[in-house]
């Protein structure tokens, strides 16, 4: 039976960058996933490449980030081209709109703060500055100003996804949806038990399975907390141009379509489902920032679950149990796929993780108090 260099045990966004990363570096990769029934996070990605407002409190999160948004442009066209179209990266700049002066001035306290620990660029506009920034662009007259980063942006996270797969396939990794796994045994080589009856063996396992990390990884030593947090998106119809840039909850996509978003629902409720009252909420907020939009049509709304640590940043570890099983949990897993697909999977073939995600270790959330 084959011994694959890496077991990759999910095949959603953060799992299928770390393959990829892998196989491009000449590994043997099999990525383990659930398949179409499989709660993707990614379904519910809103696209965002964004920096601003990531690693409040926590340094090595926002350098991450930076790092991230730095190596995009070089993904972005590589995963084009592996997908067959445009992944639709564009990094203008990205925003926070503020209705009203109570949130333009909660915004810029957010703002001023960020700069203490490192932000570069971030800044706040304000209507006028708005204005002159996107000239022809109707806003509603609520909108008191926003804070602007001008490194950020956004892209399609489900051609990204597709990006992913196909450079799988092209790096001749082997991937294995649809089966459940339900033991990983470590001997000369790790053993990954399925429900199918089937096993893969490998030498080294990556468990990068979103909400079902938790479980997997109490098979290597680790703990993880993870919850569910559901987030919520509409998409309306093709509009013509309207938002030049993306906003932290509208962005309007390459294919011209507005997308509406995302929840950040922590009710403890393991569905995806969609709430009209949530959803009602999003659709009247877009319409106070730009007014055309109460006469699109919405062609869909959906939910899905995207996993979150107790302080909402990543995490990153390799057991000591179990040396050569690692973990990775993220919910800006498109932000930081070209960190994932690039630092994240050298340091796992060699044996260890960067040193750049060191603070971002599990045990942060096992501290015992003194």
């Amino acid at each position: 039976m084959e011994i694959y260099d890496i077991a990759v045990l999910g095949g959603g966004m953060l799992g299928s960058a770390i393959g990829w990363g892998c196989a491009v570096r000449g590994a043997r990769v099999a990525v383990l996933d659930g398949g179409d029934v499989a709660l993707r996070a990614a379904r519910g990605n809103f696209g965002l490449v964004w920096s601003q407002g990531k690693g409040d409190g926590m340094p090595a999160y926002a350098a991450w980030t930076r790092a991230s948004l730095a190596a995009w442009p070089a993904l972005a066209e590589r995963i084009s081209g592996l997908a067959g179209r445009d992944v639709g990266y564009r990094a203008e700049g990205g925003l926070h709109f503020c209705l009203g002066e109570r949130e333009l001035e909660a915004r810029r306290l957010v703002v001023n703060r960020l700069h203490n620990q490192g932000a570069e660029g971030l800044r706040i506009l304000s209507r006028a500055q708005l204005l002159e920034l996107m000239p022809g662009c109707e806003l509603g007259p609520d909108v008191a100003g926003a804070s602007f980063q001008p490194q950020d942006g956004h892209a399609d996270p489900l051609t990204l996804l597709r990006g992913f797969h196909a450079g799988l396939r092209e790096a001749g990794a082997v991937h294995l949806p649809g089966a459940e796994v339900v033991a990983i045994h470590q001997g000369a080589h790790f053993v990954v038990h399925r429900a199918d009856g089937a096993t893969v063996r490998a030498h080294k396992v990556v468990v990068a399975a979103g909400l079902g990390s938790a479980k997997l990884v109490a098979m290597i030593g680790l703990d993880v907390p993870v919850r569910p947090v559901r987030g919520q998106n509409i998409v309306t119809e093709r509009m013509g141009p309207m938002l030049p840039l993306p906003a932290s909850a509208i962005r309007q996509t390459v294919d011209g379509t507005i997308q509406i978003g995302v929840t950040e629902e922590d009710d403890g409720d393991p569905e995806p489902r969609t709430r009209v009252d949530n959803l009602a909420a999003m659709a009247a907020r877009a319409v106070r920032v730009l007014p055309a939009l109460a006469r699109a049509r919405t062609i869909r709304t959906w939910g899905a679950l995207r996993p979150m640590t107790p302080d909402k940043f990543p995490a990153y570890a390799q057991s000591e149990r179990h040396p050569g099983a690692f973990v990775a949990v993220c919910h800006s897993a498109v932000t930081l796929a070209a960190m994932h697909a690039g630092p994240l999977a050298e340091g796992i073939l060699a044996g260890h993780l960067p040193e750049a995600v060191a603070e971002l270790h599990p045990s942060r959330f096992h501290v015992q108090a003194q």
